[in-house]
């Protein structure tokens, strides 16, 4: 692993191995976005691919969700701690830098989604976007590819979620207004921290708190259902706020919220152990240890039923925490179930703007 130096709108400091190669070469000149504050080595690079398919199905018992589409792999939004960093491994990139200044983007999505959406065998299950990713990092901004499956959701009525920490969502309400009307549409916006100052060198890219929570104000006017994730939860960081966020987001208009708490699985922990260290040294034992308490003694886990909410006395305060204040501030609310009955394929080419003339 090589030793790193945090560089402003960073989260990682560092490259870190990929598990799947022997060598690691990196990418060397730069395309897209134009960053003259940063060096080559540090400005993001927007690349295309070309995936064959774009749902992705979903077999975790964790996740409440079956269909994924990730219109971009990696994700500008720079988050330290993301557990989606070990998925760049998969396409030749380091977990660490490459992860938030290598963008993979997904041209084709739209495309891919409506050839899936017009096989037989698809039945208008709901989708999530997105999962790996977020769907509104800046880069979609231009590319718009979040947007354009959007609407080709609208045309199929083919209910669909989404989860973001970018206020750009907002731009996109007059789509999900109007899959929302017919239960087809929710927003789940990632609340992490109301600090400025901790946000800032969390999630470095990210939308303030402030404007995520005016983004929620302005989707729950439109009539779309929007709900908080206070995630990830982060001992002696953002854990003492979890009252604090969970009335922010009511009074924005959330009808509901979940929680996770932190894991850092492989390439992910050193990584933001170098992050704490730098900019909370005075704490960083406190977090490592509390964080390890939640999971066996180990800051990763994969278990399934256990690693999103962890395990063990400190798993259940938080718990308890949680779960009273939301039901004080909240009520019995859930994340609404959208409705897939109405999912109907369009014809295919374009239609005829006027009838033909008659005799």
């Amino acid at each position: 692993m090589d030793d790193g130096m945090f560089v402003k709108g960073r989260g990682a400091d560092r490259q870190v191995a990929n598990r799947f190669l022997q060598r690691h070469y990196g990418v060397v000149e730069p395309t897209g976005i134009d960053e003259p504050e940063l060096g080559v080595d540090q400005a993001t690079q927007v690349l295309p691919t070309f995936p064959r398919t774009i749902l992705n199905r979903v077999d975790s018992p964790d996740l409440p969700f079956t269909w994924s589409l990730n219109p971009y792999q990696g994700c500008e939004h720079g988050c330290s701690y993301c557990y989606a960093r070990p998925t760049h491994e998969y396409w030749g990139y380091s977990a660490g830098l490459d992860f938030e200044r290598v963008i993979l983007v997904k041209r084709e999505a739209a495309a891919l989604l409506e050839k899936a959406l017009r096989a037989p065998s698809w039945r208008g299950e709901p989708i999530m976007l997105s999962g790996a990713t977020d769907p509104y990092q800046p880069v979609e901004r231009q590319e718009r590819l979040t947007r354009a499956c959007l609407e080709l959701c609208l045309r199929f009525a083919q209910p669909v979620s989404v989860i973001t920490k970018n206020a750009l969502v907002t731009r996109d309400i007059d789509l999900l207004a109007e899959l929302a009307r017919d239960r087809r549409a929710a927003v789940a916006i990632s609340l992490t921290t109301l600090n400025e100052d901790l946000r800032r060198v969390l999630e470095p890219r990210t939308s303030t708190a402030a404007n995520r929570l005016k983004a929620m104000e302005l989707l729950a006017a439109a009539g779309v259902p929007v709900f908080a994730m206070i995630a990830p939860v982060i001992p002696a960081l953002n854990e003492p706020e979890i009252p604090a966020l969970l009335r922010a987001a009511r009074d924005a208009g959330a009808i509901g919220a979940g929680y996770t708490v932190l894991r850092t699985n492989g390439p992910v922990e050193p990584l933001f152990r170098a992050w704490l260290q730098h900019h909370f040294p005075d704490r960083a034992a406190k977090v490592i240890a509390q964080t390890s308490a939640l999971h066996g003694g180990r800051m990763s886990d994969g278990r399934s039923g256990v690693r999103m909410r962890g395990e063990g006395a400190f798993a259940v305060q938080i718990h308890r925490l949680f779960t009273v204040m939301r039901r004080r501030i909240f009520g019995q609310s859930a994340f609404p179930a959208l409705d897939s009955s109405g999912f109907n394929r369009p014809p295919q080419g374009q239609l005829e703007l006027f009838p033909p003339a008659e005799g």
